[in-house]
């Protein structure tokens, strides 16, 4: 459609245009049923051929191994920093015998771990190896020798950091430094479905958000190693039970069904697309970490390029920026910011402000956003003086 612009917002995202047109067909008449996709009943035998479907894939995409679950819940990642903190609490007292409240180690490297470890604190006992970003190194050999839950974010989308997932690099998350058997949590909210999850065994939990890579804004995928899904306690509310999710196959209470569907596409076009450029469903997830490290390279050579002429400055330490959220300043001051982002939308391209946070500009590159999008980003970013 020519009048749709470049979403470069971190969130909710850019999704794809075909994506789109198919849901607004669902919208009407979900696969043949007569009934619109916000209509139809959640526990109707359709929805739920559906919902495991989507299930299914995740799996396949992310070559999830048996024990596993997949779930799917509401209330977003903010929901997910209290349950973690509640599950994992609940197993660690049925497991130790004890009331005690145990540590609780937070790896922090951004914004949204912050929240995460505060909302920790606030419910337990937390004790964090504090660092300012995955460069770091001081944290490794810092771990509690028998922490309820060990937490990491695998890319901040605010602060345009990230671990990297290639596991011989010094900004990669050290799997190899963890105690055995310390129970993993990481928050893959902006990075889920671009690239393959390292270590993918090694963790307890994992959990998204739908709304950057695979959908829109409502859902939340948690996948939860069996162990850690068995939990029945008192103190977990049953909206965050990750058991109440597993007994009732993620309909405890009515699902975010639209959100579900759209994402059910996603992942389907996500296949196809893996598929059409010769990879199998096992590596799609391979295709999609090469286009987003391209795209990527595109825009830091064009941020380079602009510190170089003296016009754009570079937020993150060399080596942990992320490749799903780019950020940097724009130098001048304030006029200048605006006048960037002025032309930027002057030429069909937006979501570029920097969370209100941090401020600046925040160029988030998801799988929705192609290449040729990209490049017209790096054009612009060339021509500003």
């Amino acid at each position: 459609m020519s009048d749709r612009v470049i979403n470069f917002g971190a969130g909710p995202s850019a999704l794809p245009e075909e994506v789109l047109a198919e849901a607004c067909e669902g919208l009407l008449n979900f696969q043949n049923t007569g009934i619109g996709i916000a209509e139809i009943s959640h526990r109707s035998a359709d929805f739920d051929r559906f919902i495991r479907e989507v299930e299914e894939n995740v799996r396949i995409l992310l070559q999830l191994p048996q024990n596993y679950k997949v779930l799917f819940a509401q209330g977003g990642g903010t929901a997910q920093f209290s349950a973690v903190v509640l599950n994992m609490l609940a197993r660690y007292r049925s497991r130790a015998g004890t009331v005690e409240k145990p540590a609780m180690d937070y790896v922090v490297t951004g914004s949204w771990s912050e929240k995460a470890m505060k909302e920790a604190k606030r419910l337990g006992t937390e004790r964090r190896p504090t660092i300012t970003s995955p460069i770091a190194t001081g944290y490794r050999n810092n771990f509690s020798h028998d922490p309820a839950l060990i937490y990491y974010c695998a890319n901040e989308t605010v602060d345009g950091v990230e671990f990297d997932d290639h596991l011989q690099s010094s900004t990669s998350f050290p799997f190899d430094s963890l105690p055995d058997d310390a129970p993993l949590v990481a928050d893959y909210s902006s990075a889920f479905m671009s690239r393959p999850i390292p270590c993918i065994e090694r963790h307890a939990v994992i959990y998204a958000g739908a709304q950057k890579n695979i959908g829109p804004a409502g859902l939340t995928i948690i996948i939860v190693r069996d162990e850690w899904s068995n939990v029945l306690d008192n103190s977990i509310p049953l909206c965050l039970s990750y058991k109440a999710l597993v007994d009732s196959r993620s309909l405890y209470n009515t699902p975010p069904v639209l959100s579900i569907y759209i994402t059910g596409l996603v992942l389907r076009r996500m296949l196809k697309m893996g598929e059409h450029y010769g990879r199998s469903k096992e590596k799609t997830l391979h295709y999609y970490a090469e286009f987003t490290a391209k795209k990527a390279s595109k825009v830091y050579a064009a941020l380079e390029g602009g510190e170089a002429r003296g016009v754009f400055k570079g937020k993150v330490p060399q080596g942990s920026g992320s490749k799903m959220n780019i950020v940097f300043d724009v130098v001048g001051g304030e006029d200048r910011l605006k006048q960037f982002m002025s032309g930027a939308e002057q030429r069909g391209m937006k979501g570029i402000k920097g969370h209100r946070s941090v401020g600046g500009i925040r160029i988030s590159l998801y799988n929705a956003i192609t290449e040729d999008q990209v490049d017209r980003l790096v054009q612009y970013m060339n021509e500003f003086v």
